[in-house]
C-alpha cells in the first residue's frame, strides 16, 4: 500500500447514482425558493416562509391616491416591552409601519434609515411602529439597542399573526421587510416592498403624506415605481 485512498468500485457507482438523484431535487428546491416572492396575502406568505427566512422584495414602491385608499386598518398587539399598542394609539397621526425581524439581512441594512427618519419626523407628530414577524422579545430588544431604535415593535409571531392579517386585507404584502406609510385616518398611503432604497425615499413618502393634512395633493401621489 502506498498510502493512497482505495476506491471501492461499488461505492463509487452508488455515489454517482446518489448525486444523479439529488441534483434534480436540489434544482427543483432552488426554483421553489426563487419563486417564494410571488404575489400573495401577507399572512399566507409569512406562514409559508416561516422556516425559510425572509422573502426578498423587489423594492417596488406604490403610492395610493386618497380617493382610492381602503378603510382604515384596525390592529393591536403587545410590544417587546410588554405594552399594548394599536391603531387607536396612532389614529390622527401619519404613521410608519415596518415589518421586520432581527435575522433578516435587508431589515438590518435599512434600520439606520428608519432610525434617521424617526429622529427627523418625530417632532412633527409622525409615529413609527415596528411589527416583528418572527423573534422573541429578547431578540427584538437587542436589535433595538444595537441600532438605536427608539420606537416600539409589536411582537406578531404568535397568537395568529393578528397584525399581519389585519394589513393583509388591505394590501398584498409579501416580503420582509415591508414599510407602509399610513395617513392620519389610518389608511395605507404608501408601500415599499423590500428594503428601503434609502432614507431619502422614506422622507419623501412621509412628507407627501404630511402635506395631505394641509390640503395639498402631493406630487406623484398616484405613482408606481421600482427602485433598483
Amino acid at each position: 500500500m502506498n498510502g493512497a485512498a482505495r476506491v471501492v468500485p461499488g461505492r463509487s457507482r452508488a455515489l454517482r447514482a446518489h448525486r444523479a438523484l439529488v441534483a434534480p431535487a436540489l434544482a427543483a428546491a432552488l426554483v421553489l425558493v426563487g419563486c417564494s416572492g410571488s404575489e400573495g396575502g401577507l399572512a399566507e406568505q409569512w406562514e409559508e416562509t416561516s422556516d425559510q427566512g425572509f422573502v426578498s422584495g423587489d423594492r417596488s414602491s406604490i403610492s395610493i391616491p386618497r380617493a382610492e385608499r381602503t378603510d382604515p386598518v384596525r390592529f393591536e398587539g403587545i410590544t417587546e416591552y410588554g405594552e399594548t399598542i394599536g391603531s387607536g394609539d396612532t389614529a390622527g397621526s401619519v404613521t410608519v409601519v415596518n415589518f421586520w425581524y432581527a435575522g433578516c439581512a435587508p431589515c438590518r441594512a435599512e434600520a439606520p434609515d428608519l432610525v434617521a427618519a424617526h429622529a427627523e419626523f418625530g417632532s412633527d407628530g409622525v409615529q413609527f411602529l415596528g411589527v416583528n414577524t418572527r423573534d422573541q422579545e429578547a431578540q427584538a430588544v437587542q436589535f433595538a439597542e444595537q441600532f438605536g431604535v427608539e420606537y416600539p415593535s409589536i411582537m406578531d409571531n404568535q397568537g395568529g399573526r393578528a397584525v399581519q392579517r389585519a394589513f393583509a386585507g388591505q394590501v398584498p404584502l409579501n416580503a420582509v421587510p415591508t414599510t407602509l406609510v399610513l395617513d392620519v385616518e389610518g389608511r395605507v398611503a404608501h408601500r415599499v416592498l423590500g428594503q428601503l432604497a434609502g432614507e431619502s425615499q422614506l422622507r419623501t413618502l412621509i412628507k407627501e403624506t404630511l402635506a395631505e393634512t394641509e390640503g395639498a395633493e402631493p406630487e406623484g401621489a398616484a405613482s408606481e415605481s421600482t427602485e433598483q
